[in-house]
């Protein structure tokens, strides 16, 4: 009997280093092939030069140049344009990467947010690097919507998601709920 009809539906397993691990260490996880985070990673309209991947951070020198770009001020505006406060640091190479992803990969309706909550609440196993990234900014996203908002329903529907997607990043840290 033939299986190959079934490949489409089958499981795949990929490996990929650990997050903060040694250069030799590494892990196997499994994701199904119907499923994906962030959909949006896939069918970017930009022409990012890595479009199956785009990712702003593959170092701890980037992981320092996020923490400062945060710390100086990051605006998600309305018309779902995101900008970095201070000029010098919004002129790198980096932040406009960090830009498309933010503008055009992180999910900003709350529906979106919360497919992304039940896909994490659903995943076996740590989180691929750039799914935990997309999943940080995500965060930061719906950090600056609670704060913003402007009445108590969606104040607390944004509260909801923040909190929802802190377990989610706390469980892939911790591997415990």
């Amino acid at each position: 009997m033939h299986w190959t009809w079934l490949l489409p539906f089958k499981t795949h397993t990929h490996t990929y280093p650990l997050r903060g691990g040694t250069g030799g260490v590494w892990h196997q996880a499994e994701s199904s092939a119907r499923w994906c985070l962030f959909p949006t990673a896939s069918r970017l309209k930009r022409g990012w030069v890595n479009t199956m991947n785009p990712m702003f951070h593959k170092s701890f020198d980037d992981v320092h140049l996020l923490f400062e770009i945060l710390l100086a001020g990051v605006q998600f505006e309305e018309s779902g344009e995101f900008s970095v406060q201070d000029a010098e640091l919004a002129s790198l190479r980096k932040a406009r990467n960090l830009k498309v992803i933010c503008e055009d990969i992180i999910p900003r309706k709350l529906s979106d947010i919360f497919r992304l909550i039940y896909g994490l609440s659903s995943q076996v196993g740590p989180l691929h690097q750039d799914d935990f990234e997309r999943t940080m900014l995500t965060l930061i996203y719906t950090a600056k919507q609670m704060v913003n908002s402007t009445n108590e329903h969606q104040g607390d529907m944004w509260q909801g998601s923040f909190v929802s997607l802190y377990k989610a990043i706390k469980k892939d840290l911790t591997g415990t709920n």
